[in-house]
């Protein structure tokens, strides 16, 4: 394979200057992929914070005729909060189940509870706030709101997320799922729902990747003098 000098020159060119537009980006594939590769993703999610949830079990509790006559029920579930069992109806509405009482909500006491209910007991609680809104790139995300969020005397700095509408355990978040998430953010090159393969972005990158690959290796065979000396024999 002979090229011209000027030829030559314009591939080290085109490699070196590409090398150096994508290298940071190249770092943080490395990085993050490493990461991804050394950490256990039963630990990222939480797992070693939590605990399972004992099996709900209440006595004498209003029969679903008896407490909704006038409405369709499609699908119930049974909730324990502070002890006194609910109803979730429809995924809409929260029942206390042995008065009938419609329930706007639950308390922050009740939210603590459950947590106590899905979390390790070594964990003492700092902080219990409300949210009512969370941006793209907030880390409970995508979930039911409002939530209360639970901040934890820790050096992870944990924090849990119970469903204010029926007091369901979400989620539960801490530095090395922020970590995680950051790095996969930046591998997945989709800086808004971090999940998109597919952004014009990543495509892009992914393309002047292998342009610049595949630039390197024709530059080392028209510029390898084990290769000249071949093709001269």
């Amino acid at each position: 394979m002979a090229l011209n000098r000027k030829t030559q020159g314009l591939i080290r060119k085109s490699h070196r200057y590409l090398g150096l537009f994508l290298g940071i980006q190249f770092i943080f594939w490395t990085v993050s992929g490493l990461y991804f590769s050394w950490t256990d993703i039963d630990a990222i999610h939480g797992d070693d914070y939590r605990i399972h949830s004992p099996s709900i079990s209440f006595d004498n509790l209003l029969t679903s005729d008896s407490l909704f006559s006038q409405l369709t029920i499609s699908k119930i579930a049974l909730r324990d909060l502070n002890g006194v069992p609910h109803f979730w109806i429809n995924g809409l509405d929260l029942y206390n189940a042995s008065s009938g009482k419609k329930r706007q909500g639950i308390s922050k006491d009740e939210a603590l509870y459950v947590a106590s209910q899905n979390m390790i007991p070594e964990l003492n609680y700092k902080t219990i706030e409300l949210i009512v809104s969370t941006d793209a790139h907030h880390e409970y995300r995508g979930r039911p709101l409002p939530a209360y969020a639970i901040n934890y005397k820790h050096p992870e700095s944990i924090t849990a997320y119970i469903s204010y509408a029926d007091g369901a355990f979400q989620t539960v978040r801490h530095r090395d799922w922020r970590w995680f998430d950051f790095l996969w953010m930046t591998h997945t090159m989709d800086y808004q729902s971090r999940d998109n393969f597919n952004t014009t972005l990543l495509r892009a990158f992914s393309l002047l990747g292998l342009i610049t690959v595949l630039s390197g290796f024709v530059l080392f065979i028209v510029s390898s003098p084990t290769i000249r000396k071949l093709k001269k024999k």
